[in-house]
């Protein structure tokens, strides 16, 4: 779906506002591939054009063993650092691909408001591969506004049903599904349903043998 994922690639992770915690599956991903985080000055208050310096210093810092090319990956906040810095950066060629997951809306009046400076959302086609994953139940973004920014961004869009922000809250674990589709591979086929149960056989009805002519009827017969 994205690209092969090469050894020397090297993915970068980008976490949203107040950065992902513990059980997040962005962090059990460091943890689990020794992928890279971009740690920002400052997660509370983040100032776009901070974190936008900040991923251009991370991606331009060469990393040993890893001279390929990069691959985003973005929760939340980071998906609108990817696609800011996409629109204004010269370095946009050193990114194989990205993958963005729960884009939240901020041109909504009360979220422009707690991260002023981030709207309007920008609608600029990305200049690489990326797959836009979201859910359905998003708090942070409506599904219209998902499918609204996975196409002027030229992004693959998969809806992951009712998810909430798809954050550890989600419950997702490692997320295999998702490192799936960042290895390169589609979105996980659903099973087909079972087929039908096969309708019963007829049964046919025993006939009743009549009880001899001495015996009282309601007796038990053969007795």
């Amino acid at each position: 779906m994205l690209t092969d994922l090469d050894p020397e690639m090297r993915v970068l992770l980008l976490p949203g506002w107040q950065n992902s915690g513990f059980e997040h599956w962005q962090s059990r991903w460091q943890r689990r591939y020794g992928y890279t985080r971009v740690e920002q000055h400052d997660w509370l208050r983040p100032l776009r054009g901070d974190w936008l310096a900040r991923l251009e210093d991370v991606l331009l810092t060469p990393e040993p063993g890893r001279s390929g090319p990069v691959l985003l990956v973005a929760h939340s906040l980071g998906c609108l650092a990817v696609a800011n810095w996409a629109a204004h950066s010269r370095h946009t060629h050193l990114v194989a691909a990205a993958l963005l997951v729960a884009p939240p809306d901020l041109d909504r009046e009360e979220l422009r408001e707690t991260l002023p400076g981030w709207s309007p959302v920008p609608l600029e086609t990305l200049p690489f591969k990326s797959v836009l994953i979201a859910s359905q139940n998003d708090p942070f973004c409506r599904p219209d506004r998902a499918r609204l920014f996975g196409a002027a961004w030229g992004s693959r869009l998969i809806e992951a049903g009712p998810r909430g922000h798809l954050n550890a809250d989600s419950q997702l674990g490692d997320w295999p599904e998702a490192h799936h589709i960042l290895e390169g591979g589609g979105p996980p086929k659903r099973a087909p349903p079972p087929p039908p149960p096969h309708p019963p056989p007829p049964q046919t009805q025993k006939k009743t043998q009549a009880p001899p002519k001495n015996t009282p009827a309601g007796a038990p017969a053969g007795g």
